[in-house]
């Protein structure tokens, strides 16, 4: 499918200095009123007018392409026409339900199950944000296992409230506000650029899912059994990391071999993100619970849920509840999300297109000092910076600049990384190849700006 009409024709086209005057008064309204966490406006200084397809137009009239998507969120592209036109019929009748079901709930559950696999037969919606999500994964493991642990991965990002937030391996996130939740114990991904046992892929026995074993076989590990592991297949915050291909099935194994529930946190690579629907199918599993949000609301409409296995199903009414469980509006703008999804074959498209963008970074790797690597799968790319090749350290400020520099050039991207020095790729699924080749070349020539400056 062509998804050119669903952009700004022009972008990117910068004409003002940035921000514009427009946004540096919102800006100066923002910070004057709002709290001091507000965090994505430091990194990019602007204030929107309006989205469409996969481009973005500010309040003083600058075009750019985004290559964020609202962290994962604007996979079917800003104000696409469909998931509009759905929402908006559904204003017109009733905005709120609780879990009383309703149309839009039942096409909501019926499109899931179209493109869920068919072990996961049970869909529960929670309050609307992905971190609800994970808490309400981690209770339903717990609530059937009668065990309390869980073990999460380094570099993982499950969200921001208690529990999802002791689940996240960054200092940064959590230093601040501890203690949380105890029990939470932590295992190497499979980040092979800084394999911890100092393996390269040749030689790689994945030491890494070995290493989980350990922890669950030997019983002065320090880790009592767990109720769950919780993993992304491929991690997003961390650095659009891409395990070694044996690593979620080896996983799957060990959980099995000592009965101890599979957790896929699906919330920002899923929904055709990786080229697949759902980024654990490129490995040829199934988790016992998967957690779902971002894409799920279509357009950003505020939805999260999980999908998990009919054995589950055990807990009684009431055990997990919240307000906004009901948002009538996610479901019939996420339900006619996915049938875009389908009809247009967006997960081939983005497969397509991920190989030709992911082709162009992984060129810039071979002509900058500064790119470590260039990684990712679908359109969940990733490009890690270093001081050196040879040592590997980050280069943080780097990235930064390179950031500010795409910016200026109208390129909207963010960075991420164990050390916040990967520039990250998430943009709408349908930017078009010329786009993507576009915002790669933007994106070498800020590599080489930021370079040239050092």
């Amino acid at each position: 499918m062509d998804f050119k009409d669903l952009s700004f024709e022009n972008a990117p086209e910068i004409n003002t200095p940035l921000p514009g005057p427009v946004s540096r008064e919102f800006l100066n309204f923002q910070s004057e009123n709002e709290g001091n966490a507000v965090s994505y406006p430091r990194g990019l200084p602007m204030a929107i007018k309006r989205g469409k397809g996969a481009t973005i137009e500010d309040v003083d009239g600058n075009l750019y392409i985004d290559c964020f998507g609202g962290a994962g969120v604007i996979n079917v592209g800003h104000s696409n026409p469909e998931v509009i036109n759905a929402a908006r019929e559904q204003l017109d009748n009733f905005t709120h339900s609780l879990d009383i079901p309703n149309p839009p709930r039942k096409k909501m559950v019926e499109n899931l199950r179209k493109v869920l696999p068919p072990e996961l037969t049970r869909i529960f919606f929670g309050a609307p944000t992905g971190s609800d999500a994970v808490e309400c994964a981690v209770k339903l493991a717990k609530f059937n296992t009668k065990k309390y642990p869980v073990i999460a991965f380094e570099g993982s990002y499950h969200g921001m409230t208690s529990t999802a937030l002791s689940l996240c391996s960054g200092d940064f996130f959590k230093e601040d506000f501890l203690p949380l939740m105890p029990e939470i114990h932590f295992a190497p991904y499979s980040y092979c650029y800084r394999c911890p046992f100092k393996k390269d892929p040749e030689n790689c026995e994945i030491d890494c899912a070995l290493y989980l074993e350990h922890i669950l076989e030997d019983p002065h590990s320090g880790v009592t059994k767990p109720a769950a592991i919780i993993i992304e297949a491929i991690q997003g915050e961390g650095g659009s990391i891409v395990p070694h291909e044996g690593f979620i099935p080896k996983l799957r194994e060990i959980c099995d071999k000592y009965n101890v529930l599979f957790v896929i946190d699906e919330i920002q690579a899923g929904f055709c993100r990786t080229g697949k629907m759902f980024s654990f199918e490129h490995t040829g599993t199934v988790p016992d619970i998967m957690t779902m949000s971002k894409a799920l609301g279509g357009v950003g409409f505020p939805i999260a849920a999980i999908a998990y296995k009919e054995k589950l199903d055990t807990w009684t009414p009431g055990k997990h509840i919240g307000t906004f469980r009901g948002n009538v509006i996610a479901y019939a703008g996420g339900a006619a999300g996915i049938d875009f999804m389908l009809s247009s074959n967006l997960a081939e498209h983005t497969a397509k297109t991920g190989k030709v963008m992911l082709g162009a970074l992984k060129e810039l790797e071979k002509d900058s000092d500064f790119v470590g690597e260039a990684r990712g799968k679908g359109l969940m790319l990733g490009v890690e910076f270093v001081k050196d090749k040879a040592t590997k350290e980050p280069a943080p400020e780097f990235a930064s600049k390179v950031r500010n520099a795409c910016h200026k050039r109208g390129v909207l991207i963010e960075i991420g990384g164990h050390y916040f020095n990967v520039a990250r790729f998430l943009p709408p699924l349908v930017i078009t190849e010329y786009l993507a080749k576009k915002a790669a070349e933007l994106f070498a020539d800020a590599v080489k700006e930021v370079e040239k400056s050092i």
